[in-house]
């Protein structure tokens, strides 16, 4: 008989495309998110690099291999615990792309069409007078959704901790398991995102979302100096200081939010109420954010000094990803009919 009290273990799984320095929207959105889910009783928390999705948008392998240490030492920077977590390289679980294959064979053309990235590269094409809608599109683009399937799939993850721009590729994952299951049997769990409305998408310095490929981030470890410097340059409107301000439309405002306290989130609300300046909004922000991310400046230049460290970690963290995915792929194996024929003895 089940105990009532026995807490049922939830699987979380999180990762970051290594294809450039990490920045505030990679912390607020997924980082201490994750760190902080991985410190709850009853969760089980799966965090990884994404250095294959990297190359869809970066043909530099110095960037994506200097990315991936950058990344991994900010998680363990940030605070996280590796013995309290599975922490891998998603390059150093192989187990991954065979299933990205099994699942390319069941997930259909027409639900690819629909993946926003795709009809957005499609959409700037037309709107460029190509005569060829897919030019510059390479399948890792097209197939973007199948291989996040994959590494949500692979672990059973039950939670996807994900921005609201990236609730579309769970949906899709959802659509690929059910047919998989549909064909072949209950094998894989169907997850379910997770969306924090507060920082699941982090505004850049341009109002745009806070991304790489915008090239609109705010590095977490950048020293003071270009700390600063980076905070300055976020947009914000013509109203002059004393003019009463809307922080629902602000990216500073939103940026700060993000990690300030509810009094100090109140504090500045009544701020911009009264008509804060715009120069002075943004050095309250500096001063918050540089006192938030000074341990973890001060942690990853300790790391940058012992890379050998962080190599270890990921490939203990591969031991234990790839004692969850190795069975489960023996078990798709065998549920498609990709297994030893019977042996007779001679």
């Amino acid at each position: 008989m089940n105990n009532p009290t026995e807490t049922k273990v939830k699987r979380v799984l999180t990762g970051i495309t290594t294809s450039g320095i990490p920045h505030l929207g990679n912390l607020a959105g997924a980082v201490l998110p994750a760190i902080s889910a991985s410190r709850k009783a009853g969760v089980s928390s799966f965090l990884f690099l994404a250095d294959y999705h990297s190359l869809i948008k970066n043909l530099d392998p110095s960037l994506t291999h200097d990315s991936s240490f950058e990344i991994a030492a900010c998680w363990l920077a940030c605070g996280l615990n590796p013995t309290n977590v599975t922490f891998y390289r998603q390059s150093d679980i192989p187990d991954i792309f065979e299933l990205n294959w099994i699942l390319s064979c069941l997930a259909a053309k027409g639900l690819l069409n629909r993946a926003h990235a795709y009809k957005a590269a499609v959409t700037d094409n037309e709107l460029a007078g190509s005569k060829d809608p897919d030019k510059g599109i390479t399948m890792g683009l097209y197939n973007y959704p199948v291989l996040m399937a994959a590494d949500i799939l692979m672990f059973k993850a039950n939670v996807v901790p994900v921005g609201q721009d990236q609730k579309q590729h769970i949906e899709m994952t959802r659509d690929i398991a059910m047919r998989f299951n549909h064909h072949y049997g209950e094998l894989f769990t169907i997850p379910e995102p997770q969306i924090d409305e507060v920082t699941g998408v982090l505004p850049g310095v341009d109002g745009q979302k806070m991304s790489k490929s915008y090239n609109n981030t705010i590095p977490i470890f950048a020293e003071a100096k270009k700390l600063r410097k980076a905070v300055m340059k976020i947009k914000t409107n013509s109203l002059e200081p004393g003019d009463p301000k809307d922080p629902s439309t602000c990216s500073v405002f939103k940026i700060f939010k993000a990690f300030a306290t509810e009094s100090e989130v109140a504090d500045f609300r009544q701020r911009y109420e009264n008509g804060i300046a715009w120069g002075k909004a943004k050095e309250m922000l500096f001063a918050l954010l540089d006192e938030v991310l000074t341990p973890y400046r001060d942690e990853y230049q300790k790391l940058t000094l012992d890379r050998g460290f962080v190599e270890n970690t990921l490939q203990e963290g591969a031991g234990k990803a790839r004692a969850v995915s190795e069975p489960l792929l023996q078990d798709i194996r065998k549920a498609v009919g990709i297994k030893a024929f019977s042996q007779t003895k001679i």
